[in-house]
């Protein structure tokens, strides 16, 4: 009777183990069921749990970073949901919008930034591009590691504004399925279904270093119809907003610079059209707002209060 109390009580207790198991099951269930089943998936149960039970720092930090995972497997459940069964895909009517409004003369003709960037490209903004591109995921991932360590309510804020800030992206994927430009470049205005993804652009940076880095990384893309809003062109402005928030001083400087050089090797690489940049500028600030509204506003202050508690006791 004492040892189960004491293991009740103990950093290893009962509720915890049940609790875990429940969810990497249940996780690697309805991956496999919705999406196959695939090694990154025990990858990351195994990150999880080892850190959920290393020591109390590792369980404090995956608990806040829970918030990213979280984010990342509706990522990949959408693949089980092609937003093009939902809503038909915006095709030519784009890639006309983009032309009007931001097409370049060129010789006599009017070409959207993509196909004069396209025709125009050099090495040095082949690499350049390359490298911007690559941001998108490390520098939102290391500046939340330092305000975990920095600022715990700080983390909570901005982990839980990025994860608002893609629900509202992936509601407009599902109300407005776009082709990005290099599909128009690729297949024309018709609608394939199931078509693969595509590194664009970006395999000129593959091609100048021989390797297979953005192949790798757009064969595992989620939708191919997902391009507006450009989430990509999201992320940054949410890290220079809390950048500037926590004032950071000169490292705003560089996450500035991100910002700028991750919406032009959109354009560039033929990822999105420059109306993508936009609409993922405008969910940024919309979600932003909106975050900040909730938070004060509603019982999202209390759930925020207790996740800070969880990392931080």
């Amino acid at each position: 009777m004492q040892q189960e109390v004491l293991l009740k009580n103990s950093f290893y207790n009962l509720r915890n183990i049940y609790l875990t198991v429940a969810i990497s099951v249940g996780y690697l269930l309805l991956s496999v069921l919705l999406v196959g089943f695939k090694t990154d998936q025990l990858v990351l149960i195994f990150i999880f749990n080892a850190l959920f039970y290393i020591s109390k720092g590792t369980r404090q930090f995956i608990l806040g970073f829970s918030i990213f995972i979280v984010y990342w497997i509706l990522f990949d459940y959408m693949k089980a949901f092609p937003n093009y069964l939902f809503n038909t895909v915006h095709i030519e009517d784009l890639y006309d919008l983009e032309k009007n409004t931001f097409g370049i003369n060129y010789h006599g003709l009017i070409l959207t930034p993509n196909e004069y960037w396209k025709i125009n490209s050099t090495a040095f903004l082949d690499v350049l591009t390359g490298f911007f591109y690559l941001m998108w995921v490390p520098v939102p991932l290391a500046f939340a590691t330092y305000l975990f360590f920095k600022n715990k309510e700080q983390f909570v804020r901005f982990s839980l504004t990025f994860v608002w800030v893609n629900l509202l992206g992936f509601v407009v994927y599902y109300a407005f399925p776009a082709a990005p430009p290099w599909y128009v470049q690729e297949h024309g205005f018709g609608f394939i279904a199931k078509t693969a993804g595509n590194t664009a652009g970006l395999a000129r940076f593959d091609h100048y270093f021989n390797i297979t880095l953005f192949h790798g990384i757009y064969s595992k893309g989620s939708n191919v119809f997902a391009a507006m809003p450009s989430l990509h062109s999201s992320y940054p402005v949410i890290v220079v907003y809390y950048g500037l928030k926590n004032r950071l001083g000169k490292i705003n400087i560089f996450f500035f610079t991100v910002m700028l050089g991750i919406w032009f090797s959109a354009v560039y690489t033929s990822h999105h059209y420059t109306l993508d940049v936009l609409a993922g500028i405008s969910c940024a600030i919309l979600g932003i707002i909106s975050f900040n509204y909730l938070m004060r506003n509603t019982g999202l202050k209390h759930f925020g209060k207790k996740l800070i508690n969880a990392i931080s006791n």
